[in-house]
């Protein structure tokens, strides 16, 4: 538990800091409606709990049936399941559930000590208690005391936004390492072919054209020398700069995580965060839900609820240009423009909300093309992440020509990952027809 006493908080006085609605380092413009502080921003560097080995973190893969709209994934059947119960029942169950959840997990991340991995599992575990407790009171707040519910809300996404930064620079960086390195060819099999064949082969004919054209004139010499020097080689400019644009990357990236692991430390001493600990010491032995939860069946006041995060969902997705980015290599995503990111964005936090409201009303059941879905968009978030940290590497006053050269590389490979990420959500998301098999 945490100092000042776990289970003491005040419910409608509790007094918290910060913008209300922020979702942790999630994007703001545009979003869709719906999207304010209900599911805070998301894993990095994995899947970090959200999917299982089967591609489910509650229960085996069973498709559910499809939307009406053909467009996606629709809720289940849920026949007697919720019958049986009351909304508030189900909801308080789920509930006191994430709230153990989360508490067990702090409780982990103070033992760990100087354990970093510890400390980091700790950390995902506890943002993942803290995504379905905000999501949840989102898609159900009709049926909670809205006040409060909203309050403990916002702070969840403050909460889980600071501890996620640390881990996202992390993972970044490991991205963009990775990815210089497969571009400049440094593997094993490319470094062999390129640097002892094809360049060995350029080199020797422009060593034996030298040699010949000194030979017969010492003008003729000076002017070949003057010619080798010039000939264009993108890939002996890419290589060139490629090492200081991942020393720039790397020094400008351990600096943010250094700052978000500072800043994660501040938080997790301050008062705001033992007010939160405490609201969700509250929430684990008393859910606070309106008093028409009790009195409603769970299968009458929750799935309408559920189905209406789906409808935004499926509206949300209709507003992309699915048709165009369901060809491959089409261009469309290489312009780095947020405005062009930022509906892709607000999918994938509502494809999120869908699945959180599944997990409550059933449990036992998941919908994989739901799954794949959300995996897909999870790509498209760190690749436009990564692109956009390449393009302020690139923006450093002074750098050399070959170091902006292979960031603006670097820069493209990533917007090319960001389209491949829209094509594959596309193919997972749009019906399957005989035309379009696979």
């Amino acid at each position: 538990m945490t100092p000042g006493g776990a289970g003491v908080a005040q419910r409608h006085d509790q007094s918290t800091g910060g913008p209300a609605g922020l979702l942790g380092i999630g994007y703001e413009p545009g979003r869709a409606p719906g999207t304010r502080a209900a599911v805070v921003d998301g894993p990095y560097g994995g899947n970090d709990g959200m999917y299982g080995p089967d591609d489910t973190a509650y229960g085996p893969v069973t498709a559910a049936r499809t939307g009406d709209d053909g467009a996606g994934p629709g809720t289940p059947d849920l026949g007697a399941e919720l019958a049986s119960h009351t909304a508030e029942e189900v909801l308080a169950d789920y509930l006191h559930q994430q709230s153990a959840d989360f508490l067990r997990s702090l409780r982990l991340h103070r033992e760990s000590g100087s354990d970093a991995e510890g400390a980091g599992e700790a950390a995902r575990q506890l943002r993942r208690a803290a995504r379905r407790i905000s999501a949840t009171l989102h898609t159900f707040r009709p049926l909670t005391e809205e006040d409060w519910a909203d309050q403990l809300r916002s702070e969840l996404g403050w909460l889980s936004g600071t501890l996620a930064r640390e881990q996202a620079c992390a993972a970044r960086r490991e991205r963009l390492m990775t990815a210089l390195q497969r571009l400049t060819g440094r593997g094993p099999e490319r470094s062999d072919r390129t640097g002892r064949g094809e360049r060995g082969k350029r080199s020797d004919r422009t060593a034996t054209s030298t040699t010949a054209a000194a030979a017969s004139s010492p003008s003729a010499s000076s002017a070949s020398s003057a010619t080798s020097s010039s000939d264009p080689d993108p890939d002996g400019a890419l290589s060139a700069g490629a090492a200081r644009a991942g020393a720039l990357l790397d020094r400008q990236l351990t600096l943010a995580r250094t700052r978000a692991h500072s800043a994660a430390l501040q938080a997790l001493g301050s008062s705001r965060f033992h007010a939160v600990a405490d609201s969700v010491a509250v929430l684990a032995s008393e859910a606070p839900l309106d008093r028409t939860a009790a009195e409603l069946p769970a299968d009458e006041a929750l799935p309408p609820l559920a189905e209406q995060a789906h409808r935004r969902l499926a509206e949300a997705v209709a507003a992309l240009p699915l048709s165009r980015a369901g060809y491959p290599y089409n261009a469309a995503a290489l312009a780095a423009d947020q405005r062009q990111d930022a509906p892709w964005h607000q999918v994938r936090m509502l494809v999120r909300l869908s699945r959180y409201a599944r997990e409550v009303i059933a449990p036992e059941t998941s919908d994989l093309r739901l799954a794949e879905a959300g995996r897909a968009l999870e790509w498209h978030r760190d690749a436009a992440e990564a692109a956009a940290a390449a393009a302020a590497a690139a923006r450093t006053p002074r750098i050399a020509p070959a170091t902006a050269y292979a960031l603006g590389v670097l820069h493209a490979d990533q917007r090319h990952e960001v389209e491949a990420a829209r094509f594959a959500f596309g193919r997972v998301w749009l019906p399957r027809t005989p035309d379009r098999k696979g």
